[in-house]
């Protein structure tokens, strides 16, 4: 068995390289090369280190970054609430029933290297920085016993949660440190296989939005199993009804409506397993009831052969996305702040050379992308090829700086100009 191991691994790191930089794979205008399918799928991990005593992320020209709270248990996603406390949801997937074959074999092995294998804490962390100094002195145990929690919302003195299986809410006192009260639940969310787990939440207008991801790469196990997913729905708290807002979104992570307009924006992680080059993740604009693609086609009418049957009427319907983020770049955060879009990229996992594994910022003007990305926090992989974080949920707090949730370095870091 290892001698077959260590021939498989030596086929993964043999995998086809990119022919086009990152770059070309981002904007308004995406570069789109033809795909590029193998039977052995290109991989290639950073390997979770975590960061050496003293040091931090690299922070962009006149951008300065510190750790404002450390020591945390896989933390993912952040809530700033009105006074000032920041939540923070330290959680992974729920246990799930082992996929078999060789392939799931290795899947598991480099995700496990990546970090990504953790038990989940199943709790959201109250942070609290009483003097103002950037730092957090003091952080509770705000909610526990939770199901891999992820979104959180705040509506008046109701605090909702999506876990990965529904949506439960608690009463909040402005200040508290934490709620014992038992979770009532609003309405349920897809579960089961949860190929992608992560549920995020934001609320507007007396209505819920929950990102909810698909559950295979390219429907390959069917669409049955894909109702309702691939989607952000629309629930209502008080009945806890749902509708499908937007469709055709593999896996819609961060959310966050843009000031000036008032629009729904999301990033959204694309397929898998058509080159190193292919498919560019993407930050988009959600318009009620549209389609975005996916299983059928990618970044708007681009047909994925592999999608058996096929829908024409679904790929004629597929909206182009507004600005693509790069391919496998593993976008997950989005927060708007300072004339633009912030977004944690966590990292790829099948694209040779790596991409993502930092935070960029692309500036908008009149509700829209409006310019290049610009890399704002850099340095979460070594010299060496090894993770020393990995970004995730982005948040902005009450003094305006941008929080990022580091997963891997198990870090909240706080950028300030």
């Amino acid at each position: 068995m290892r001698t077959f191991a260590a021939f498989i691994l030596v086929l993964l790191t043999a995998c086809e390289s990119a022919r086009l930089p990152v770059e070309a794979g981002m904007g308004t205008d995406p570069q789109l090369p033809p795909p590029r399918e193998s039977l052995i799928p290109t991989v290639r991990i950073a390997p979770a280190k975590g960061w050496p005593a003293g040091t931090t992320p690299s922070a962009a020209a006149g951008y300065r970054v510190n750790a404002f709270a450390s020591g945390l248990d896989h933390p993912r996603w952040l809530y700033v609430l009105p006074n000032g406390d920041v939540l923070v949801a330290e959680t992974n997937s729920p246990p799930k029933p082992k996929a078999k074959g060789i392939r799931a074999f290795f899947m598991r092995y480099f995700f496990k290297k990546a970090g990504a294998s953790v038990p989940s804490a199943n709790r959201i962390t109250l942070l609290r920085d009483a003097d103002g100094d950037g730092v957090a002195e003091t952080r509770h145990a705000f909610l526990q016993n939770l199901f891999s929690p992820f979104g959180m919302a705040l509506v008046g003195d109701t605090l909702y949660v999506a876990n990965a299986d529904a949506v439960v809410r608690f009463p909040y006192r402005n200040g508290a440190t934490s709620i014992s009260d038992a979770p009532v639940k609003v309405g349920d969310l897809p579960a089961g296989i949860n190929h992608h787990w992560t549920k995020s939440l934001v609320a507007k207008d007396g209505r819920l939005y929950i990102g909810v991801g698909s559950n295979s790469n390219v429907a390959e196990k069917g669409m049955d199993i894909e109702k309702d997913r691939a989607a952000i729905l629309e629930m209502d708290p008080a009945t806890g009804s749902t509708r499908v807002f937007g469709s055709g979104l593999r896996n819609p992570v961060g959310m966050a409506f843009e000031p000036s307009s008032g629009a729904l924006w999301t990033v959204v992680n694309e397929r898998d397993e058509l080159g190193s080059d292919l498919v560019p993740d993407y930050l988009t604009s959600v318009k009620d009831g549209a389609f975005y693609g996916w299983p059928y086609s990618y970044y708007g009418q681009h047909v994925d052969d592999r999608v058996k049957p096929q829908r024409p009427d679904l790929v004629a319907a597929a909206l182009t996305p507004d600005y693509a983020l790069g391919p496998h770049t593993g976008s997950l955060g989005l927060a708007f702040h300072g004339d633009g879009a912030w977004v944690g990229q966590h990292g790829s996992w099948n694209r040779r050379p790596r991409s993502g594994y930092r935070v960029i910022f692309i500036p908008f003007a009149g509700g829209r992308p409006n310019g290049d990305a610009r890399e704002i926090l850099t340095g979460f992989v070594d010299e060496d090829g090894n993770a020393r974080g990995r970004p995730v949920g982005v948040a902005v707090d009450a003094k305006g700086a941008v929080l990022v949730a580091d997963d891997v370095g198990n870090v909240i870091w706080r950028v300030t100009q």
